[in-house]
């Protein structure tokens, strides 16, 4: 990296509380190592996210978002085929990819691990054409992870966690025949959720132990009844779900979901919720998206779960 752009998110929790030219000093002086040319956007709304779709263009090399998932994913849009590395600042929520990849989410930590971080490839994926990171799904499955990872940052008692988190998603979901087609073969469940990982989730966790595998996992949460629901979104709180009966996991490089009768469903994707045309058709992008990695991070090689099926 010899010119970096570093788009900040200055509506972010982590950084309302702070002088924006102390932050913007911070990032300067922890990114410009060894006569790098450093440029700190601090931006607001509309403007933060016009910065983003015009960073694929200009003579940096590099572009450094600080935001959420959904930031990042909008970066990941407008830098594919560019030639630019992304780097990630993780100042929302949830911070899914900038979490795989062992980036700290104290701010001070983050930026000077960004300032030691070397390009490496990863793997993304399209929903019916669009590119997006992490995961994409619809209904309960979906609904409990956030559920889940929201009552953690609470740090509320276990068992409590577990039931806040449970009926906030049953309050939002209801059961839907699906159709799911994996590399051509298709199987109809009667759902209540499904979400679909770039790549596989290893334990403990939604973590992914490793983002070049070049695949996809389909994750359906079937229907079996009120107290088969909450058992699965117990052990989704607990991670002990890839042992749940009710959960089938099936990997596969092209992902096809229909839901009969319906031309238009709710999809949440890197935490931004869209209405997507059905069907919903998902592809992964191998070795896609050129990202800045800690220096420390190696990625280790995933452990195959028992429950994973391949068709």
């Amino acid at each position: 990296m010899r010119h970096v752009i570093a788009i900040l998110n200055a509506e972010a929790g982590t950084l309302l509380d702070r002088n924006g030219e102390e932050v913007r000093a911070l990032v300067e002086r922890g990114l410009g190592r060894d006569g790098r040319k450093v440029e700190v956007q601090l931006l607001r709304g509309k403007n933060f996210l016009r910065a983003i779709t015009e960073s694929g263009s200009g003579p940096h090399d590099a572009v450094i978002v600080g935001g959420g998932d959904g930031s990042v994913s909008l970066a990941v849009r407008h830098l594919h085929g560019t030639g630019k590395a992304l780097g990630i600042l993780p100042l929302g929520t949830l911070n899914l990819l900038a979490r795989d990849i062992g980036m700290p989410t104290d701010l001070e930590q983050a930026v000077a691990v960004l300032g030691a971080a070397e390009p490496g490839t990863v793997d993304i994926a399209t929903l019916n054409d669009r590119l997006f990171h992490t995961i994409s799904g619809m209904g309960f499955f979906s609904q409990m992870a956030r559920a889940r990872e929201m009552a953690r940052k609470l740090k509320l008692w276990r068992f409590l966690a577990v039931a806040l988190a449970a009926i906030h998603a049953l309050r939002r979901s209801g059961r839907f025949e699906l159709d799911v087609t994996v590399d051509g073969k298709t199987r109809r469940f009667d759902a209540l959720a499904v979400l679909v990982s770039v790549n596989r989730f290893s334990g403990p966790g939604w973590h992914r132990g490793r983002l070049d595998e070049g695949v996809l996992e389909v994750h359906i949460t079937e229907e079996r009844g009120a107290l088969a629901r909450l058992k699965a979104g117990a052990d989704m709180v607990t991670d002990t779900w890839r042992d749940n009966p009710g959960i089938t996991s099936l990997v596969g490089r092209e992902i096809v979901l229909a839901r009969p009768n319906r031309s238009r469903s709710w999809v949440s994707t890197d935490g931004e919720l869209e209405r997507e045309t059905m069907p919903l058709t998902y592809r992964v992008v191998p070795a896609a998206l050129s990202l800045l990695m800690p220096a420390r991070q190696e990625q280790a090689p995933l452990t195959e779960a028992r429950s994973h099926k391949r068709w």
